[in-house]
């Protein structure tokens, strides 16, 4: 079983990459590891096709920590990549992907983002017919489907196999023959397509493009299947698409600035949202900082919003990883102050506005606010770029059961007594709205609108029997 409490913070879901008809495949997919690095760092791997067939490498911790110099020994020109954090099995060596595989139409190779909310009874009916698992990913289960589906093709088995899987999910397949790359039919996980110089890749971000020299093409549409081979792309409708529901966190949290969704780039969404947090909840103060990094564009449009200066006031160590959270209390305090540090001379005999992008379970952001006030700031006013997370996500974000989510159990004022700020105030759904549009995401974490049924979960997310 998994440790869901990593923390105040969403964790990140997973990055995916594929690049299919280059010589430098492997290269260009490690760069595209590193450009995704962000959503995850648990653990990253890659396959190659190469003369022999799929030859992978994988291993736990960061990309460069993971590949080294067994990148020079990979060969081809088709790859996939991942990078993980684990929300549907543990964070053990058996369950990095991607996964390889061998069936009676070959080598496969399969990585994911996302989550299968259905999972646990798929699982228990294939073992029931006598299949036997690997490991706790709720991945494996895409792959024993395939395996038991008997279409004369790769495509046609992960059509029908997709027809029984419940859930939100961006995949990439590669075999010796092609690179295949889907998405839920809501659109809930992010698949971007991009060419370069006549090859043609995936990613969950266009960042990840954007680092290998590639031009964006497109977002890979709800419930599309695009198929990549030596004789070009083709697109497949292989479920009935649903309205687009993409997560709203990839805008307000989770992607890179630098990365566009539906046609926005992410750090002007940013700074719009904080710009509609200071027209809707201004507060008469000296400064403006954001808890770095995916708070600094809010940040940014709330204080020119506001009339003012927007400083540096917490710097970060960019040398721990988002996962270095302790169990205990007194090792929590000091990890957040080894991650954040205050610039003591510009905070204090200030009134400072902190603007992060959400709270989770309140404790982190408490830290935040007495490490100002220790720094001297004479009042502390936090505002946060989004509503309210009152409900938790089934969908691939690890987020806590709604019991340990506090907008679920308190009001604005009891969460701002708890962190200890001199007042506290969320963006609305309306003024998220006004922003974004309510037309294109999901937004289930703020009001419990869930567009795949969550009790196909049985109560439970993962498969944390296994």
């Amino acid at each position: 079983m998994h440790d869901v409490l990593k923390g105040d913070t969403l964790q990140e879901e997973c990055g995916v990459f594929g690049v299919w008809g280059t010589p430098n495949a492997p290269q260009l997919t490690l760069y595209g590891l590193y450009a995704l690095q962000h959503r995850g760092q648990e653990s990253a791997g890659m396959a190659v096709v190469e003369e022999q067939g799929l030859r992978f490498v994988r291993g736990m911790g960061l990309v460069s920590e993971v590949f080294g110099q067994d990148i020079h020994t990979l060969s081809g020109c088709s790859s996939i990549g991942h990078v993980r954090y684990s929300t549907t099995g543990g964070n053990t060596p058996q369950n990095i992907q991607p996964l390889v595989v061998s069936y009676r139409q070959g080598q496969l190779a399969l990585a994911h983002n996302g989550n299968i909310v259905n999972a646990r009874a798929l699982r228990r009916q294939l073992e029931d017919e006598g299949s036997v698992f690997q490991s706790s990913l709720d991945t494996e289960v895409i792959a024993h489907l395939i395996a038991h589906h008997p279409q004369e093709s790769l495509t046609e088995s992960i059509r029908a196999s997709l027809g029984q899987v419940q859930g939100a999910y961006a995949l990439v397949f590669l075999t010796t023959k092609q690179l295949v790359g889907v998405r839920d039919a809501h659109g809930i996980r992010p698949l971007v397509l991009g060419e370069l110089d006549g090859a043609y890749l995936l990613a969950s971000e266009t960042c990840a493009l954007d680092a290998v020299g590639a031009d964006f093409v497109r977002e890979v549409n709800p419930g599309e299947m695009v198929v990549i081979d030596d004789d070009g792309v083709q697109a497949i409708q292989v479920l009935e698409p649903q309205p687009m529901r993409l997560c709203v966190f990839e805008h307000i949290y989770f992607a890179r600035p630098d990365s566009q969704f539906n046609g926005w780039n992410v750090h002007a969404v940013r700074k719009e949202l904080g710009r509609a947090l200071a027209r809707t909840y201004p507060v008469e103060a000296d400064l403006v900082t954001g808890v770095p990094d995916s708070s600094i564009s809010a940040a940014a449009g709330y204080a020119e919003e506001a009339g003012l200066p927007f400083e540096m006031g917490l710097v970060k160590n960019r040398y721990i990883g988002r996962t270095f959270i302790q169990p205990s209390q007194t090792q929590r305090d000091f990890s957040v102050k080894v991650k954040l540090n205050p610039l003591k001379r510009l905070i204090e005999g200030k009134r400072v506005v902190l603007v992060d992008d959400s709270i989770v379970r309140g404790t982190t952001s408490r830290r935040i606010v007495r490490m100002l006030r220790e720094a001297g700031a004479t009042e502390v006013h936090v505002r946060i770029s989004s509503p309210p997370y009152r409900y938790a996500c089934h969908y691939g974000i690890d987020t806590s059961s709604p019991g340990e989510l506090i907008a679920s159990k308190c009001d604005v004022e009891g969460i701002r007594e708890l962190i200890e700020a001199d007042s506290l105030a969320y963006l609305t759904v309306e003024g998220l709205f006004d922003v974004m549009g309510s037309d294109a995401y999901c937004t289930a974490c703020f009001d419990g609108d869930y567009p795949v049924d969550v009790n196909l979960a049985t109560g439970k997310r993962g498969l944390e029997v296994y």
